[in-house]
């Protein structure tokens, strides 16, 4: 049923659903590129920030450098590249407080229903307002969806054999208690990616001990958490060029080192799990516990700033342990080899639900768009679906540069369709081209949610590419008018 039938609507040229690191940014390029067209920030929370405010737990931080996760436009200026989850927060509100995008923002307005009308050449956008869920609706021109990727109300939480048995608390990392005394505490944390290796040497500090749970092994890198030549460049040069010398660097570096594990993927490998031995010693099992089964960038890799996590481990306050569950009990967890794990507190970092567009209703026209049936333009647009951008970053990257560079497209093709006098943009599906998954990618939470994702198509403009540099010559510098992205007048 649509709430509000009568409601009076507010207009916008643009809505912007969210206001994380992508509304944020979306609503910046829209006060810098296209100073004349009006808009709004819907956010379901009473907050900015998104991921970096949603997520409390012990040591969260970015695994991505700050050069590049970073806004293009404004320059990152702390001296930690890879920076705590409260840095980013800040940087996150101070860029909202400059370009003054903060005051365009709608806080408790979840958006439920999003609906196209060609007619009008208009999307109605209705929300749910504050705790009494009072209906609010819009309408705008244009609709930009910086939603993320995942589930913010729940995480991934498998059902453990017994876990009503264990007498201590089980917590997920996307809700973290404040009042949660790890201190002294024997840890169980059950995971091998980004969250797990955030979370074991951050919560070694105070527990007695930390055991880091996997079913299999990840990928783990080391890297300064400091870049000492960003720093001195920025010491001798003006911030935005220091800025974007670091910031082209590390692209490239990423680039060459993510093409490097796809050509030569064991020797990649064999360059990982060698940095692991020299941290550990020959003597720790690295075959067991840090050696994969897959190949590199099957998955997104774990970063251990300073070598974080492999400290803890050489100094006795940390352990990996291999296997799988049996079974919870009242003092921990049996494993599968008959092995006990004692613990006074479990963490389940077991990852993420993926849910696409927010799980919001979307129809076009009267008919329901299905995400699962689209096909994605140019990773940011869907087929048959008019003037509607998502902002969606990379997996082998940043998330920050691919939505940057969504932001200014998105800014270029309303100018476009200001100047020529176009209402409507439309990517038009060539029934010619072959499907291909949205994401080539096996982790759990993808694969878990694979069939609702739209699909890419085998070639231009439906492929995904997952690389910047192209990325950047095809959205900045591309033809708008392609061929497959209509355009159309308003209706007389």
């Amino acid at each position: 049923m649509s709430m509000g039938g009568s409601l009076n609507a507010e207009h916008f040229d643009v809505v912007i659903i969210g206001a994380g690191l992508s509304g944020i940014g979306a609503g910046c390029h829209l006060t810098k590129r296209c100073p004349g067209k009006s808009f709004v920030i819907l956010e379901g929370r009473d907050v900015t920030g998104g991921t970096w405010d949603l997520f409390r737990y012990p040591g969260i931080r970015s695994d991505s450098d700050m050069y590049t996760l970073g806004y293009a436009f404004r320059p990152w200026r702390e001296a930690k590249a890879i920076a705590g989850g409260p840095a980013i927060l800040n940087y996150v509100r101070e860029t909202a407080a400059e370009y003054g995008v903060d005051r365009r923002i709608r806080f408790r307005h979840a958006v439920k229903r999003v609906s196209w009308s060609s007619r009008d050449a208009a999307w109605t956008v209705e929300a749910e307002r504050g705790p009494e869920q009072e209906p609010a609706r819009f309408t705008c021109n244009f609709l930009f969806t910086c939603t993320g990727y995942y589930d913010y109300d729940r995480g991934h939480s498998p059902e453990f054999p017994g876990a009503g048995r264990f007498a201590g608390p089980i917590v997920h990392p996307q809700q973290w208690p404040a009042d949660l005394d790890y201190a002294g505490k024997r840890v169980v944390v059950i995971g091998s990616g980004a969250t797990a290796v955030t979370l074991v040497p951050a919560m070694a500090d105070a527990a007695a001990h930390v055991t880091m749970l996997q079913r299999s092994p990840t990928y783990v890198v080391s890297r300064p958490a400091e870049d000492q030549l960003a720093n001195r460049l920025r010491r001798h040069l003006p911030a935005r060029l220091a800025y974007g010398l670091t910031r082209w660097r590390n692209v490239l570096l990423t680039m060459f080192f993510y093409n490097l594990a796809r050509r030569r993927p064991e020797r990649f490998k064999q360059q990982v799990i060698g940095g692991v031995r020299r941290h550990l010693g020959r003597d720790y099992d690295v075959a067991t516990h840090f050696t994969p089964s897959y190949n590199p960038w099957d998955q997104r890799l774990c970063l251990a700033p300073d070598a974080d996590l492999f400290h803890a481990i050489k100094a006795g306050r940390a352990s990996v342990a291999t296997d799988g569950i049996e079974t919870f009990t009242e003092t921990g967890i049996k494993l599968r080899s008959g092995a006990e794990l004692p613990a006074d507190i479990i963490v389940t970092a077991t990852g993420l639900n993926l849910k696409v567009l927010s799980g919001m209703e979307i129809t076009v026209d009267g008919v329901r768009f299905e995400p699962s049936r689209a096909m994605s333009y140019k990773g940011m647009m869907y087929s048959d679906v008019p003037n509607l951008a998502t902002a969606f970053g990379y997996t082998n990257a940043s998330w920050t540069l691919k939505a940057d560079l969504t932001c200014e497209y998105v800014c270029r093709l309303l100018r476009y369709m200001d100047r020529h006098g176009y209402a409507q943009c439309t990517p038009t599906r060539d029934p010619g081209v072959t499907e291909a998954p949205f994401l080539d990618f096996t982790s759990g939470y993808v694969q878990r949610a694979i069939q609702q994702l739209p699909k890419q198509g085998a070639k231009r403009p439906w492929r995904l590419h997952q690389n910047y540099a192209v990325d950047l010559l095809t959205l900045r510098f591309g033809r708008l008018n392609d061929g497959t992205l209509r355009f159309a007048r308003r209706a007389a």
